[in-house]
């Protein structure tokens, strides 16, 4: 993967991209302050450097009907490299796990898992999570609510003009 040296413009351009991935090419260009076909390059130039993983659009789980958020502590009984992995892959066919990280000290990996209700992650629990190789101990972690949930990482906009914050432009 080829690394392309941020500027300035390109600071602006991931910015805005986060904040908002359905801005238009041209709104982009005009908030960069360059024009639409060389914004256009520099967009798929950061994507194949891979400063830009995807576009998604962001679901309400609730109107969805996955009123409950868990977070799993996992233990293992094993941390060797084929093991790791081995309950990396595993996690991967999960669809009620949207996230799995795995970290040091007494929990091997944390899982953010949604589920209908309670009765469905304890099905989950005790059917997939519980009985998987060499998961050794779980320990859920029930949310209540989310005060902040915001994606990606602050890009910082030193001596960028932020005037046109991009919420500027869901008022237009």
């Amino acid at each position: 993967m080829r690394r392309v040296k941020l500027d300035k413009i390109d600071q602006r351009i991931l910015h805005d991209l986060q904040a908002n991935g359905r801005i238009s090419n041209v709104e982009l260009a005009r908030r960069a302050g360059i024009s639409a076909p060389p914004c256009l390059r520099r967009v798929r130039a950061l994507e194949r450097a891979g400063y830009v993983r995807g576009y998604h659009a962001e679901l309400e789980p609730k109107a969805l009907g996955f009123n409950v958020t868990v977070f799993a502590h996992v233990g293992l009984s094993s941390q060797a490299e084929s093991d790791l992995q081995a309950f990396e892959s595993l996690v991967g066919n999960w669809p009620e796990v949207r996230e799995c990280y795995m970290l040091a000290g007494e929990t091997d990996f944390l899982l953010k898992v949604v589920a209908e209700d309670w009765d469905a992650y304890e099905h989950f629990l005790t059917t997939q999570l519980t009985p998987a190789p060499n998961v050794t101990h779980v320990k859920s972690a029930l949310s209540i609510r989310t005060s902040k949930l915001q994606p990606g990482v602050p890009i910082s906009l030193n001596g960028i003009d932020d005037t046109n914050d991009i919420d500027d432009i869901d008022k237009e």
